[in-house]
């Protein structure tokens, strides 16, 4: 009797997995056989131990066929209301060149490449990454740019502990520029505490002592759009033995003097308007430059070139600080990884643009801002600050959110900066239309932008212009085309291996499977164009996706809640340390300061302690890489008094479950500790 499917059994061909594993039943059964298995039920007891093997079933939704899931997707989408966004805070709207996008945030040859710990498979993308660099450093006014962090947030918290390590200044105190963004103030409070540094947050022309602080964070332009000279501040911190950093935007740098050549160390932000879709605040590629003197403090990747066994040009990670695998505990970052994929995005809208063509963009922008400030003016709206680029700071006391609220009903969000200001940020997309909107939004109805645009006064102080030139490199000139970037992107593509090639040989935390039917919804408008400070109610869809998220990991951890908010494995280690930190100073343990780390630990471990304020003390392994049971009871008796956690990767760095992983636990999870981490795989 033949056997007649079910419509259920019928519609399960779009499976994520059959389609994805990519092996039927056939060559499963070859493998077992290479291996000695008679089937996968044999295969799991040989891996998995009993004792700590799960024989529930997770309750969890029945899974969905591809078609299916891009369905939910468009339906969980249809929920964000992506807005005309002027709020600034450093996330800006742009446009992603039409070759761009195709070629590389939707091409498999790139956002499935292996991460470039090996350069012999990773020549085009550390090409891409040397053309980053050379933007970055040439847009600061720096000698040399890391290879792209996290986002800018980070690079100002890597680049205060930086300027720590390397100042002259006796002082503990890091100074920062009230008018940096919010979340950049607040992720340098929080790297700041567990290191003991106190941070100052006030203006530099009235509350910066230079004498007293080690270094500086300075905003140039400010969150508010306020632009001002860094030069006599930096000359006053250098002749204090103290370091600057400046905080400040790629776009504007092309018409504003750099900060390098106004005396800043290093200089931090995100390149995120430079072709990278908004997100809801991510991934973006943030960066940190710093002058030639500080190379070898520079946190990060590094690319340089060098001279293969031919004699021919190569690229390699050189003076990457992934001292942590060295050092260890003594480790000043657990920085190990990139925003590889964001930042080759960014470096490419540079390569395509061009110089003329950056300027051409921000002389627009900043244009289309004169012509907004003069339309506030005539209609008796008072201006905060009087130097710009593309942001403004307005006085509309009493009726801030009166005409926040018309802007909204006008499909434009503003920036509410207190109950008497709003704030105002244009961008690549702004166009005379929507600025004609934002002044209707304000009571003028019936000005003319173009006539604006002939009696406005630009924003940039005339001795801050920049005159010095940038992008020189011929890379920047050679690309112009479409067809030129097309052949340009093949060519580096060709040179890296990706999934679109084959299997990839060696394992990697930052190396996915980036399926097709799960980079779909990155760039649908819904998704891509909504800004991380949008109020939440345009963001329903988000919040929906966030929860379902959030609920489906507790199930599957075991935990009680889980936090989608940490953008890289580091930072979830980190997190979690601060986390257990914070518990035993809740409970009044402050003395409670040491993390237990197995020796075969990945690097970032043992250094994300240390940043969290704790110290390390290593339990052995054995030859097989399993924790020392022996050695790990002996530890935490000699430390029980001060022992915080335990910080175990499971699996192993060795790709084993180890079978003791309860016992471990329950070594240090006692009454008077009760905090293991597990680090991220």
């Amino acid at each position: 009797m033949t056997h007649r499917p079910t419509l259920t059994s019928l519609s399960e061909n779009g499976r994520f997995v059959d389609r994805h594993i990519g092996f039927d039943d056939l060559d499963l059964a070859t493998m077992l056989d290479v291996i000695g298995h008679p089937d996968m039920g044999s295969l799991l007891d040989a891996l998995v131990p009993g004792s700590i093997r799960q024989e529930e079933l997770l309750d969890l939704p029945p899974a969905l066929g591809e078609a299916a899931a891009i369905e939910h997707l468009r339906s969980i989408a249809s929920r964000n209301r992506p807005m005309i966004s002027l709020i600034g805070m450093g996330y800006h709207d742009t446009h992603t060149p039409g070759v761009i996008l195709r070629n590389i945030l939707e091409n498999p040859a790139w956002y499935t490449a292996y991460t470039p710990y090996q350069p012999e498979i990773s020549q085009g993308r550390l090409e891409a990454l040397v053309n980053f660099q050379t933007m970055v450093a040439d847009l600061c006014g720096m000698d040399i740019a890391n290879a792209s962090m996290l986002d800018e947030g980070t690079a100002a918290a890597e680049a205060m502990t930086m300027a720590r390590r390397v100042s002259k200044s006796g002082s503990n105190t890091f100074f920062v520029d009230a008018d940096c963004h919010p979340q950049t103030i607040e992720v340098v409070r929080t790297r700041a505490e567990p290191l003991g540094i106190e941070i100052r947050v006030g203006h530099p022309s009235t509350d910066l002592d230079a004498d007293n602080v080690f270094g500086a964070l300075l905003a140039l332009p400010g969150s508010s759009g306020a632009i001002r000279d860094l030069a006599p501040i930096c000359e006053a911190l250098h002749a204090a033995g103290a370091f600057a950093v400046a905080a400040t935007d790629l776009l504007a740098a092309c018409l504003i003097r750099s900060p390098g050549e106004m005396g800043a160390d290093a200089v931090v932000g995100s390149s995120q308007r430079f072709g990278v879709p908004l997100g809801f605040g991510g991934p973006h590629a943030g960066f940190l430059a710093v002058t030639d003197a500080n190379k070898r403090a520079l946190p990060g990747r590094l690319v340089g070139v060098s001279i293969d066994a031919a004699g021919r040009p190569a690229y390699r990670l050189a003076l990457q600080t992934r001292e942590q695998h060295i050092r260890r505990e003594k480790a000043t970052s657990n920085i190990c990884t990139a925003q590889v994929l964001l930042a080759v995005i960014a470096s490419m809208y540079a390569v395509y643009h061009g110089p003329e063509g950056l300027t051409r963009i921000a002389t627009r922008v900043t244009r289309l801002t004169a012509s907004l400030a003069e339309g506030l003016r005539r209609c008796g709206v008072a201006l905060v600050n009087d130097t710009f680029f593309d942001t403004l700071t307005v006085s509309v006391p009493d009726r801030a959110r009166e005409v926040l609220g018309r802007a909204c009903a006008a499909g434009i969000n503003l920036r509410l900066v207190n109950e008497d200001s709003l704030g105002i940020s244009l961008d690549e997309t702004t166009t005379p239309a929507i600025v004609a909107a934002v002044l209707a939004a304000f009571g003028a109805d019936t000005i003319d932008v173009e006539d604006l645009d002939a009696a406005a006064v630009g924003g940039i102080p005339t001795a801050l212009v920049r005159t010095s030139g940038y992008l020189t490199h011929p890379t920047f000139y050679r690309h112009r085309s479409e067809t030129e970037l097309l052949r340009y992107l093949r060519r580096l593509a060709d040179k890296d291996l990706a999934l679109d090639r084959t299997m990839i040989p060696l394992g990697s935390c930052t190396m996915k499977l980036n399926a097709t039917s799960e980079m779909l919804p990155v760039t649908w408008p819904e998704f891509g164009r909504m800004h991380p400070f949008a109020p939440l109610d345009q963001a329903a869809g988000y919040i929906d996706l966030f929860s379902e998220l959030e609920n489906w990991l507790v199930e599957i951890t075991g935990y009680d809640a889980v936090s989608l908010q940490p953008n890289a494995g580091s930072q979830g280690e980190y997190a979690g340390l601060l986390a257990i930190r914070a518990y035993h100073r809740s409970r009044g343990d402050s003395a409670r300061d040491l993390c237990l780390i197995p020796s075969s630990a990945h690097g970032t471990n043992a250094a994300s302690a240390a940043m969290a304020g704790m110290r390390v003390v290593v339990v052995a392994c054995d030859a097989d890489g399993n924790v020392d049971l022996a050695d790990l009871r002996a530890k935490a008796l000699e430390h029980s008094e001060q022992l915080a956690a335990l910080m175990v990767t499971y699996p192993s760095t060795h790709g084993v479950f180890e079978e003791s992983i309860a016992e471990i636990c329950a070594i240090v999870t006692t009454p008077a500790v009760r905090c293991t981490s597990i680090a991220p795989t």
